[in-house]
């Protein structure tokens, strides 16, 4: 994930100095949702992020089903990110990358912290009974 990013910065980065070309910024997230959408779909990726305590007692389909619903988030937001590029001025795009595409994903985190933490609660107390 990490040699991703940095690729993409440089390659994105240089792409933008050698077009400046507005639409084409407006494009890259796009190309970085996608990017980073097909490397969550590999299965398990999420594991190597959690702690001890969430890989003990939550089971495995739970944690692969959540990788792949971040997938399937950054790249619907890559979709939404295109459309509203090419359909919209700069005022509108500006403000959903910034408000509606972070506030999205704040949202995700918020939700599977949630259904993590409760999953986890009961597993733990049925454990102790």
């Amino acid at each position: 994930m990490q040699w991703m990013s940095l690729g993409l910065v440089i390659v994105l980065g240089s792409a933008t100095m050698l077009t400046q070309n507005p639409r084409f910024m407006m494009i890259k997230p796009t190309i970085v949702h996608f990017s980073v959408a097909t490397v969550m779909l590999r299965r398990g990726w999420m594991i190597r992020y959690l702690p001890e305590i969430v890989l003990r007692n939550l089971p495995e389909p739970t944690i692969v089903a959540a990788g792949y619903a971040w997938a399937g988030l950054l790249a619907a937001l890559g979709l939404a990110n295109l459309f509203i590029a090419l359909r919209f001025d700069f005022t509108t795009w500006a403000w959903f990358i910034s408000v509606g595409s972070v506030g999205t994903k704040l949202a995700a985190f918020g939700l599977q912290y949630g259904v993590f933490r409760t999953i986890l609660r009961r597993r733990i107390a049925q454990a102790a009974i």
